[in-house]
């Protein structure tokens, strides 16, 4: 198979994928892009550099496919949209554990909280007297920590 014609195939792939999830954000479109792309240069790294269409097919959706086999063989907006929904918020699951977990256990314990707060405190109280002070926060500060205004919640 030419080059040009695996391009193309490439690019079609990818119109599809993306054209599926036309709902999402920029941001999850371009995370899609980027893991097609890691996928396919596993499989043609496992291939020695090439892949046939049914290595291409099985990089690409396995997952996607084995959703529809598991929902005999049709998946409705609602179940995907559930698939999708569940997928996401345990990626920001993991990643808030990650983040707070001090004992590396894969568990969030309320010492695990206050161990986190402790830490970005001290970073924000840069003289160290135990207050932030409004000059201490970041540049845009309101912004970056959630609030809307100028108060300290």
């Amino acid at each position: 198979m030419r080059k040009s014609t695996k391009l193309a195939l490439a690019f079609v792939a990818l119109a599809g994928a993306v054209g599926t999830t036309a709902y999402a954000e920029n941001n999850a479109s371009a995370k899609m892009r980027e893991g097609m792309v890691l996928r396919l240069n596993k499989a043609m790294k496992d291939q020695d550099g090439t892949i046939t269409f049914d290595q291409f097919s099985d990089a690409m959706n396995a997952r996607l496919k084995k959703m529809v086999a598991d929902n005999g063989g049709k998946l409705t907006v609602a179940q995907l949209a559930d698939a999708l929904e569940k997928a996401r918020f345990e990626r920001m699951a993991k990643r808030i554990i990650a983040r707070y977990d001090t004992k590396g256990d894969g568990t969030l314990t309320t010492a695990d909280i206050t161990g986190r707060e402790k830490k970005v405190f001290a970073m924000l109280d840069r003289n160290n007297d135990g207050k932030i002070e409004k000059s201490e926060l970041p540049k845009g500060g309101h912004r970056k920590w959630g609030g809307g205004n100028d108060s300290m919640q």
